[in-house]
């Protein structure tokens, strides 16, 4: 059966049903492509923290921003795979790893996340990787080691992407995201809702995703975590209800898709996330931080499991365990250097609290 390709305003109009509608026509979708009993879980692990050269209005991580958060350097092989067993032992299924990178570069430290890629696998958990861009022949060597899923999120339309972040192009994105799949490795690429953006934003974002020839097998959905000292601190916290909106919008236009309940869940009622749930939510993060900002407890996300009925997901439900092949440790034929794009436009939002920096440091 041929796959139906949404325009934007096909998908505004799912988006504005009366909501009780929505809900019901999303939870339908959903128990008929997926088993809404299960839910993955999966652990975020900040394995290189802040320092990163973007300008992502959204991010505490960004080097030109005054926030709390403090650099790490690239984690040690043991403690990955001591918080890999962790996660596995809490009913994680995937561990998802991430460096504050703009892009993988071709050096020691990448040779390092290879690594951890490969225990990963060996653990018996799908690995996850968001690293930045990504060139093909990078996300060839990921797959090699065992790589099950590449995370790269287009955030918001490519027309509001231009109001929140400067130093990267829209099209860079989607030219990882090609790599990703290119080299056989899922896709996991998602956005931020709660941003200024408006309902037409992120139903073009949706558009987007959906006119691709593969869709992405994983959309996380994200609630904005305003963070002080980044451009958007200011920002009104979304309301449950536009949560509900975007994850059933998101699962009737992209049936087979994962729809992944990710950052904001520390402002939801145990209601809400049920109500997420029921409209086509198919996992979790878990962990008390998603990189640098507050996460339920794996515990209390626990009880709510039980009290509604679910199931933590097993490992590789949605494909195989991906085989290692030790040329992942090659880099005999390196890639020309990628220029990655670098728009020539300024966000002002974004260069006021980089000088409020300055002036704090």
């Amino acid at each position: 059966m041929s796959r139906r390709v949404w325009t934007k305003e096909e998908i505004l109009e799912v988006y504005n049903r009366p909501l009780i509608n929505l809900i019901y026509d999303a939870a339908t979708v959903h128990r008929a492509h997926h088993n809404a009993d299960e839910v993955q879980v999966s652990t975020l692990l900040s394995i290189k923290t802040g320092g990163c050269p973007e300008d992502c209005g959204y991010c505490p991580q960004a080097a030109r921003y005054h926030t709390d958060v403090q650099n790490e350097d690239l984690l040690s092989l043991s403690h990955v795979k001591a918080q890999a067993l962790r996660a596995k032992s809490s009913g994680s299924s995937r561990l998802c790893l991430g460096a504050a990178w703009r892009n993988v570069k071709d050096d020691h430290e990448f040779d390092h996340v290879l690594e951890m890629v490969r225990t990963i696998n060996d653990v018996g958990l799908e690995v996850c990787c968001t690293l930045g861009m990504v060139t093909e022949k990078q996300a060839q060597r990921l797959a090699d080691a065992g790589l099950y899923a590449y995370n790269h999120n287009l955030d918001s339309s490519e027309e509001y992407y231009k109001e929140i972040i400067s130093t990267r192009g829209y099209e860079d994105r989607l030219e990882t995201i090609g790599n990703v799949r290119k080299a056989g490795v899922s896709v996991c690429s998602g956005g931020i809702i709660g941003m200024g953006e408006t309902a037409e934003d992120r139903c073009a974002m949706l558009a987007t995703y959906a006119g691709m020839e593969t869709p992405p097998e994983s959309i996380p959905v994200n609630a904005l975590v305003a963070v002080e000292g980044t451009p958007l601190e200011d920002q009104t916290p979304v309301s449950i209800w536009e949560m509900v909106r975007m994850i059933a919008t998101t699962r009737i236009v992209i049936p087979d898709s994962v729809v992944r309940l990710s950052a904001g869940r520390t402002q939801m009622s145990d209601e809400g996330q049920a109500l997420c749930f029921m409209v086509g939510a198919g996992s979790i993060f878990a962990g008390d931080k998603l990189l640098t900002t507050p996460n339920p407890d794996v515990n209390k996300d626990m009880e709510l499991f039980s009290i509604l009925g679910i199931t933590p997901m097993e490992p590789y439900k949605k494909g195989e365990q991906p085989k290692v092949n030790e040329r992942y440790k090659s880099n005999e034929d390196p890639e020309k250097r990628i220029k990655w794009s670098r728009p020539a436009h300024t966000i002002e939002r974004n260069e006021v609290k980089k000088e409020e920096a300055k002036v704090k440091s």
